[in-house]
């Protein structure tokens, strides 16, 4: 039996049996007091090894597996703190930062957390080289040079040397992402095939340290955390995690209404709003840093255009789509800096005009009938935000086809440059302006050989001339107002003259039971966090 179907007609009890063997549970209702089960789209994941992965859904599940040198805590996520490190000192020219870790950490194999495990983490992530990577590479790091650059002075002791010109803050942001998780050396090199590093057998397993540990994950059916008892914050109270693949919102809101999950991630407004009244059920908020945009592929004939680009800004029915289908989950933000962070611009200077954007393509030359092709995931609000597009492109005299695809078929062409307009979004993966600076406004080798996929500007074969300079500058000031003053120019460079159209910012929006409480969410995918979940 498919096993995507049977998932909707059994109870969560039948699937967890089903999913991991374990003992068969007696039919519930609501879910077990030791789980937390999520419901929402998880198309997107396609590893969870932390050197590649690079998606919403897999980064929320990689935080909650493994930690990092530096990171945030649920009880205040703006204040950047020891995770693994339990101190650390820079040398007088910024340019080398002595790590003591904390004693008497574990990883999930019961093998002790040593400064080893993070040279070998960091360096494995550059060595792969795989997307998330350029994060940390720009630290000055490469293959040949990383095993210098990071290197264990004793068990408990790690040398990291900066090779680039980068403020410090900015170093200890870039080693609070992701991609600089630590993972288990021995437990990795024991499951390594020819030299992979454990590349192949850590898309589906993990080797962490953090609350959680990966016990099944069944792509586009389910995932399992089991929780890890010798955690240093102690074992989370909730034993389990099961988040559920299920990709329709409605879906989602009637699973949580009738109590087979505790958390609804992908509710519209209207069903946000039609939980009032349901004491079982309350919607949530947090604050969310991914923004939502249109993406010119510069090496289209008619998209290249700078007017063609300009009337873009113009037939955004920017508040028409924030007042319906945006409503309560989106709002207009034109900026690639978050608004509430810290040196985010505010300014949006566009509206909807369809009559500027109609004359602008016509200075362009455009010839009426041109036909392009918008890509998109399938899944709301994208699909709607590209119908809306697309209809506005009608009435200008461009003809448009929309393509929607999940996850694992649209980033992988995004990052090939096989795209023509795409509807996409982006979140920091670290909390300094720099994290999307770099993303949309920098790009040191346009050459499609160069394989930059992990910044915007080179997926749509964008020089960025000028701006890439600057962001540079950006990144090496040390004074915080000087810094302020460069991201603000910036962001004003990208909004006027690049392949971008910034339209939304999202609100973090979602579902969850009244016995629930502790869910923690944060401006990025990394600040979800489930060990602080608890069950009245």
């Amino acid at each position: 039996m498919d096993f995507s179907i049977s998932l909707k007609k059994t109870s969560l009890a039948a699937v967890l049996a089903a999913s991991v063997a374990l003992p068969a549970l007696p039919a519930m209702a609501g879910t077990p007091a030791d789980t937390f089960v999520i419901a929402r789209n998880t198309a997107d994941a396609i590893t969870l090894d932390p050197a590649e992965c690079f998606e919403f859904t897999g980064s929320r599940i990689v935080a909650n597996l493994y930690e990092r040198l530096m990171l945030f805590e649920p009880d205040n996520l703006t204040k950047l703190v020891g995770g693994i490190a339990e101190s650390y000192k820079f040398s007088e020219d910024g340019k080398t930062i002595t790590v003591s870790l904390r004693k008497g950490l574990t990883f999930h194999s019961g093998n002790p957390v040593t400064a080893n495990d993070v040279a070998y983490s960091l360096g494995r992530a550059i060595k792969l080289n795989k997307t998330p990577a350029f994060i940390i590479e720009q630290i000055g790091w490469t293959p040949e040079n990383v095993d210098d650059a990071v290197k264990a002075i004793d068990d408990l002791t790690v040398e990291i040397k900066v090779l680039a010109d980068l403020s410090p803050a900015l170093v200890l942001n870039l080693l609070s992402s992701s991609v600089a998780s630590i993972v288990d050396m021995k437990e990795v090199e024991k499951h390594a095939v020819d030299g992979d590093m454990g590349y192949a057998w850590l898309k589906d397993h993990s080797a962490g340290s953090g609350p959680y540990k990966l016990k099944t994950w069944k792509a586009n059916e389910l995932v399992m955390l089991e929780a890890f008892k010798d955690y240093r914050h102690g074992m989370p109270a909730m034993k389990r995690v099961v988040i559920r693949h299920v990709a329709e919102p409605s879906a989602q809101r009637l699973l949580l209404e009738k109590g087979d999950v505790d958390a609804a991630m992908e509710l519209t407004s209207d069903q946000l709003k039609g939980l009032a009244g349901n004491a079982d059920v309350k919607a949530m908020q947090y604050p969310k840093g991914y923004v939502m945009y249109l993406a010119t592929n510069m090496e289209h004939p008619v998209l290249s255009k700078p007017k063609v680009r300009e009337a873009l800004s113009y037939l955004v029915d920017y508040k028409g789509m924030e007042s319906t289908i945006l409503d309560g989950q989106y709002k207009i933000h034109q900026n690639f800096w978050p608004s509430g962070m810290w040196a985010a611009s505010t300014e949006n200077p566009y509206s909807y005009d369809l009559e500027k954007a109609k004359a602008l393509v016509k200075e362009a030359g455009v010839e009426a009938g041109t036909k392009i092709q918008i890509d998109t995931l399938n899944k709301s609000p994208f699909k709607e935000v590209a119908q809306n597009v697309q209809a506005s492109l009608k009435q200008i005299g461009i003809e448009s086809e929309i393509t929607l695809s999940d996850g694992k078929t649209l980033w992988p062409k995004y990052r090939a440059r096989k795209h023509e307009l795409i509807v996409a979004r982006w979140g920091p993966d670290y909390s300094d302006p720099h994290s999307n600076a770099d993303a949309f406004a920098h790009n040191p080798d346009n050459r499609f050989e160069a394989k930059l996929t992990g910044k915007l500007t080179w997926r749509n074969a964008w020089e960025a001339k000028g701006l890439t300079e600057l962001t540079n500058q950006a990144a090496a000031e040390s004074d915080p107002a000087k810094r302020e003053k460069i991201y603000a120019d910036l962001q004003k460079m990208v909004r006027e003259d690049s392949p971008f159209t910034i339209m939304f910012q999202a609100i973090g929006t979602f579902g969850q039971r009244a016995n629930v409480d502790g869910f923690v969410n944060g401006v990025t995918s990394d600040q979800a966090f489930y060990r602080t979940v608890t069950k009245k």
